[in-house]
């Protein structure tokens, strides 16, 4: 005997799409955490929170040297993010894209008022002084497809 299980569902919106200004102050908002989704080698799905920053068109972000989810990206670089707030109004920003590494280990100092001012958005100046991009990656990612609500 096996066990079948339907997922049947239709999208409702029960809340406007974001305008581009409400999404740019959100991105910009302190605290807020992105997920990034990932896919591992044999497949399946990894989902990490992460610090980030949005410039632009661009979402920067940082994975630690040995983290699993670098690892999963050095093989496959399309990602899938999810900022979004607990709270209400519950706004998100849902993303699919690829990432490309645009610094490596040995490049601290070429991107290090930019990890600086990620830090900043999640901990105090003295904390963010003192956090060193050491062992980190810088990456960014390209907006394939982004919505919001």
């Amino acid at each position: 005997m096996g066990i079948y299980i339907w997922i049947t569902f239709k999208l409702v919106t029960l809340m406007p799409q974001l305008t581009n200004k409400e999404r740019l102050t959100f991105l910009g908002e302190r605290e807020v955490l992105m997920r990034i989704g990932v896919v591992r080698p044999d497949g399946s799905p990894l989902v990490t929170p992460i610090w980030f920053i949005h410039d632009s068109d661009t979402i920067y972000f940082t994975p630690r040297a040995q983290s699993e989810w670098f690892e999963c990206l050095k093989q496959d670089s399309r990602v899938s993010l999810c900022i979004d707030e607990q709270t209400l109004p519950y706004r998100k920003v849902v993303v699919e894209g690829a990432a490309e590494m645009i610094h490596d280990i040995g490049e601290d100092d070429v991107w290090r008022d930019l990890y600086r001012k990620i830090a900043l958005r999640y901990g105090a100046k003295e904390m963010a002084e003192a956090w060193s991009p050491k062992g980190n990656k810088k990456f960014k990612n390209f907006l394939k497809e982004m919505s919001s609500w």
